[in-house]
């Protein structure tokens, strides 16, 4: 699975984060943050070593639904292969056992993306959940009066400077307190979880 696109699961994410602390330093009236939450969390170490373990508890079920999906290309190019020279016998064992592979491999291929979508949903809520902290904290610290998600579906920015992007300064914080340990090395993308193989040819 390539790396993880926190993109599938559901997250509890702050559409505002209001600095009205009596602690916090005098707020900038108007002044407003943006961050993209998934991308952030997806950026984290935390998030990079959830990626990297979501891969391996995947990735033999990936295999098995790219071995099945070649077993039922294998049968079409012999389906094909069989008109005007195999019995109707012969053709009629093909096309059941394409169905019948055909079947399995839907339902596996749904089972793994339901599974691999819950799994995705309970990291980003388990960093999520953590990463609202540490915003709101550089909010109010920094006399924001609002910051807006831009990878929340239907956001209403339709523009945003440059100045007002804080996701980097999130993802730096949040490294800072929660640091993870024995990180295991930058791993080249695989193939996503929630993305088995294309759905084969039918026979």
């Amino acid at each position: 699975m390539h790396t993880v696109a926190f993109a599938a699961a559901g997250l509890l994410v702050v559409a505002a984060v209001r600095a009205q602390s009596p602690a916090a330093s005098p707020a900038t009236p108007g002044k407003v943050g943006v961050i993209n939450i998934r991308g952030a969390i997806g950026s984290t170490a935390e998030g990079k070593q959830a990626q990297a373990e979501l891969q391996s508890q995947f990735a033999p079920r990936q295999t098995e639904l790219e071995n099945l999906n070649k077993q039922i290309e294998d049968l079409r190019q012999r389906l094909a292969a069989c008109q005007g020279k195999c019995s109707q016998d012969e053709i009629q064992r093909l096309t059941t056992q394409g169905q019948r592979l055909t079947q399995q491999f839907d339902r596996k291929n749904n089972e793994l993306t339901e599974d691999s979508n819950a799994a995705l949903g309970d990291v980003m809520d388990r960093i999520g959940r953590k990463m609202v902290d540490v915003l709101d904290r550089y909010a109010r610290e920094n006399g924001y009066t609002m910051v807006l998600d831009s990878s929340a579906q239907n956001n209403p920015i339709l523009y945003a400077s440059p100045q007002t992007e804080v996701t980097q300064d999130i993802v730096r914080l949040y490294d800072q307190a929660y640091p993870v340990k024995n990180a295991a090395p930058a791993q080249k993308p695989a193939a996503k979880p929630a993305t088995p193989p294309a759905s084969p040819t039918k026979p």
